[in-house]
């Protein structure tokens, strides 16, 4: 119980408190009064220091927080062949992404104000992963997702390359999703020309986001990919909560329009490069080569309708991303061509008067050129041979007896007007010039390899050149792929006239050309020529076989069991419309198929008459004596 004087004195204080004071209540007026004024002097104080020292800082800051310059892929130009058939294209696509803090804040916050309602965080991202991955068969699994939901960055990407509208379904759904507008780049023929239309993709290495876009990695697109990729734009939107994910609608400004690339057109014939790319990796099969490759050319312009190795990269599978499968071997890979380069010898000997096709030289079956003895491919004594028949049976010693005639000053000339040692200049990466020894570093037996196809390098598209020319009436084009191209516009630009070399006289070209067409002569008594079975019903055909040792990596010497098997060959000789140029990489040539290319030459001719309708030969060529008594 309280004790009686502890209540009398509370009782007495709450009453004092309680009676009114007028000087006390005077006071406690005057000070609160004082504090309001000073309240309002420091507010105004403030507002004017914001409004008229800090508003232009204030607004640019509160602009930059609610503003975002969005960037505008410009559209890559399409890659189509000479009949405007698409080789690679552009395609609009989203890439998913999503603020992991941002999405995390906001489901905390709806779990802590209803809790009762069992969502959050977890249970949102769930939905979501579910959600996406069923718009998205074969593409990502809900465990996928939820993994990425759950890693501990602020941002993560989701999904790439989401075509648009499906993209805009998993938005609508979950807001919380963004998706960012990006391209892809589509090649509908999978492996078609793929080691010569290259690979591009969307590439993020720059720092400064509007320069992400696709990009030129390998082939056309690596090389032209200036042309192809066009200028990208930019506008500047409003975004919720500065995320570049959710723009405000109606607040798009100040756009400047992206300006799409130039679309390419290229010298193929996709019929043709299919035809030739099955054939090449089909006569590898019956080979056993290690490899080949092929190109079949314009007789007149130089423009190259296919062009293949008999195996490619998938734009599809970057599993197949290899330098072997990438590289265009035809371009980029020189090899010894052997007996196809003694035209060479055969052009200058009738360009200079030295002899011509009915000339007849006693052939003996070796040479010696000085420490080095030379042989031809079979067992002869010394015959009396035509010019004609030296190259149709390509006999090597006979090559020699009239590249001495020539002397090697000349000889080196001729290989130089026939583009030997130079590059072709295709603008293809990785393209090789081939090799020609320097002439101050010749040796004595340098005169006793080169014209027989030994001892230099060229690539296949380089010898096919050379083939052009004879079927051109001596006149080398420059070798080309890309025809033009066309402007956003639909203005046409044409590429720069190729270079363009008068090897020898046309009067000269048709003699050697009507001379090689005994190559695929089939007569008795030794008077066939080395490709009867390129010979093509109806047609004249014109050509050269090749058989060129390879260097055996193990000994540095030549090898006697791995070979380049050659043919060049011109179709009609008659009336020139292609050249073809083959390689077979160290096929076995104990096999039908690996001892000569001329039955594959005869496979692709044979399709090249179908295809383009070339009027038949205006009778077969005339049958030569290739030995004499």
């Amino acid at each position: 119980m309280a004790r009686p004087g502890r209540r009398s004195y509370g009782a007495r204080m709450r009453q004092v408190a309680g009676q009114p004071n007028a000087a006390t209540g005077k006071g406690r007026y005057v000070g609160v009064r004082v504090v309001l004024v000073a309240v309002l002097v420091l507010a105004g104080l403030k507002l004017v220091q914001v409004q008229g020292f800090q508003a232009a800082a204030l607004s640019a800051k509160a602009e930059s927080q609610r503003s975002t310059t969005i960037p505008i892929p410009a559209k890559r130009g399409s890659i189509v062949d000479r009949n405007n058939v698409k080789l690679a294209f552009t395609v609009e696509t989203r890439a998913l992404s999503v603020n992991l803090r941002a999405m995390r804040k906001a489901w905390d916050e709806v779990a802590a104000k209803n809790p009762a309602g069992g969502q959050n965080y977890e249970t949102r991202a769930a939905d979501a992963a579910k959600f996406i991955a069923a718009k998205l068969p074969g593409r990502v699994t809900e465990a996928e997702l939820l993994a990425d939901f759950r890693k501990t960055t602020s941002f993560t990407y989701l999904v790439d390359g989401v075509e648009p509208s499906i993209a805009e379904e998993i938005t609508t759904a979950f807001p919380e999703i963004g998706a960012e507008v990006r391209a892809a780049r589509e090649y509908p023929g999978d492996t078609l020309a793929s080691n010569v239309v290259g690979l591009a993709n969307w590439r993020m290495d720059d720092p400064d986001v509007s320069k992400h876009s696709l990009q030129g990695l390998a082939g056309l697109e690596y090389t032209l990919n200036a042309d192809l990729a066009g200028q990208p734009g930019r506008y500047v939107a409003d975004t919720k909560q500065g995320n570049d994910n959710v723009i405000i609608p109606g607040t798009e400004r100040d756009v400047q329009p992206a300006t799409p690339g130039n679309d390419v057109v290229l010298t193929l014939d996709s019929d043709t490069q299919y035809f030739l790319q099955n054939a090449l990796a089909d006569y590898v099969r019956q080979s056993h080569a290690k490899g080949a490759s092929a190109v079949v050319m314009d007789a007149k312009t130089g423009e190259i309708y296919a062009i293949a190795d008999d195996s490619t990269f998938d734009p599809y599978d970057n599993k197949t991303y290899t330098q072997s499968l990438m590289d265009l071997q035809a371009v980029s890979t020189p090899f010894e061509p052997g007996s196809v380069n003694k035209i060479v010898t055969a052009t200058a000997a009738i360009d200079q008067g030295l002899v011509t096709p009915e000339s007849v030289l006693q052939v003996p079956g070796t040479l010696k050129v000085a420490d080095h003895t030379v042989h031809d491919a079979w067992v002869h004594g010394t015959q009396n041979y035509s010019v004609t028949g030296i190259f149709a049976k390509s006999s090597n010693v006979g090559t020699l007896l009239l590249a001495q005639q020539l002397g090697p000053d000349k000889y080196l000339d001729y290989l130089k007007r026939f583009g030997v040692g130079q590059s072709a200049g295709l603008g293809l990466s990785g393209e090789s010039r081939g090799f020609v020894p320097p002439r101050n570093t010749w040796t004595g037996t340098t005169f006793g390899n080169l014209p027989i196809g030994q001892g230099l390098s060229m690539t296949v598209v380089q010898m096919t050149a050379m083939y052009q020319a004879i079927a051109n009436n001596g006149l080398r084009v420059q070798p080309s792929i890309v025809k033009e191209e066309i402007r956003p516009d639909g203005t046409v630009v044409p590429k720069a006239a190729p270079q363009t070399t008068q090897v020898v006289s046309p009067q000269t070209a048709t003699t050697v050309r009507n001379m090689m067409r005994a190559v695929t002569q089939t007569g008795k008594n030794g008077n066939s020529g080395t490709a009867p079975t390129a010979a093509l019903e109806g047609y004249q055909i014109s050509g050269k076989t090749g058989t060129g040792q390879q260097v055996n990596p193990a000994t540095g010497a030549y090898s006697d069991s791995l070979y380049n098997i050659t043919f060049a060959g011109i179709l009609p000789a008659d009336n020139p419309r292609f050249v073809v140029g083959i390689r077979l990489d160290a096929p076995d040539t104990t096999l039908p198929a690996g001892h000569s290319a001329a039955p594959l030459f005869h496979d692709i001719a044979s399709y090249l008459t179908q295809r383009f309708q070339i009027p038949l030969s205006d009778g077969a060529a005339p049958y030569v004596p290739l030995v004499l008594p």
